[in-house]
């Protein structure tokens, strides 16, 4: 387990999309493990593969609510959607940027867990946003490109503007 340096803008491996997990093995098992100890460092609530550089078809989440645990969905379906919701977000391949994006309100994904077995998850509120958010990841889709024109205009011309130092991850997906 180890915290890796988190992919921002620019990086290519943000815009592929991501290959299957073939088998869940102990190599998926420890990108798991790295995703989690990366995202926790950089006190996000999700983090995808791709943002650690790895173009595979993995993410976990954590929203911090003591209802819901901590969970990892590996080769993620989105089977049901419904209503939509506008709020406030952000990328921590993006830090310090944040924008209002409009997402499904619920949605149900499947995929499989760690240990590769079948998991069925119906979120709603912050769970389904960062669901959503993280499966964009997996198809190189970042939240940027939610935005009308102008915005996302607006946004990069921000991102340039920022110093590295500026350009570190700090607590958002």
């Amino acid at each position: 387990m180890s915290v890796r340096d988190v992919r921002l803008l620019g990086d290519p491996v943000l815009r592929v999309r991501c290959d299957e997990v073939e088998a869940v093995d102990e190599e998926v098992r420890a990108l798991v493990d790295d995703l989690y100890d990366t995202m926790y460092a950089a006190d996000g609530i999700g983090l995808a593969a791709p943002q650690i550089g790895v173009p595979l078809r993995v993410f976990v989440y954590d929203v911090r609510d003591p209802d819901l645990a901590p969970g990892v969905l590996i080769n993620p379906r989105l089977v049901e959607a419904g209503g939509t919701v506008r709020e406030s977000e952000g990328c921590l391949s993006i830090p310090t940027l944040e924008e209002t994006v409009e997402r499904r309100a619920q949605v149900v994904y499947e995929g499989l867990d760690r240990e590769g077995r079948p998991v069925r998850i119906e979120a709603r509120d912050l769970l389904s946003r960062c669901l959503q958010h993280e499966a964009d990841h997996l198809d190189g889709v970042l939240f940027i490109d939610r935005l009308s024109p102008l915005k996302r205009r607006m946004l990069l011309s921000k991102w340039a503007k920022l110093d590295d130092s500026e350009k570190k991850p700090a607590g958002t997906f």
